[in-house]
């Protein structure tokens, strides 16, 4: 089965600022993804620019707005992902709590994906 990890910083001031982690955060965070790797688990992770970088597309009543970051509201900005490939729900929650053990202060939101995507891949 595969699930989504998507991460929510504690901090979203450091992640908004565009500061690069620490050596030290990403020796740890590098230890971990390559163990990941090399197990078969990990099938993609990346880290997100700051909002000011991105921009929110809405449609509601039929009209498309764009609004350019950074966003005011932050208290749910997405840090990073990752996609894994585990047994179960459960493997994925260990998993996670790994990974918030090395990232510090947050919440991961586990979704699990479709496996039969809605498109067809040619």
């Amino acid at each position: 089965m595969r699930y989504m990890m998507i991460w929510k910083p504690a901090d979203v001031k450091t992640v908004e600022s565009g500061v690069p982690p620490t050596q030290e955060m990403m020796q740890k965070m590098g230890a971990f993804i390559a163990e990941l790797v090399q197990s078969g688990v990990l099938l993609m992770t990346d880290g997100l620019q700051p909002s000011s970088k991105g921009a929110r597309v809405r449609r509601s009543g039929g009209k498309i707005t764009v609004t350019d970051g950074p966003f005011a509201e932050t208290k749910e900005l997405i840090g990073g992902f990752a996609i894994v490939q585990v047994g179960s729900k459960a493997e994925a929650i260990e998993l996670t709590k790994r990974f918030l053990n090395v990232a510090g202060d947050g919440e991961s939101e586990i979704r699990l994906m479709a496996e039969q995507p809605a498109y067809v891949r040619r």
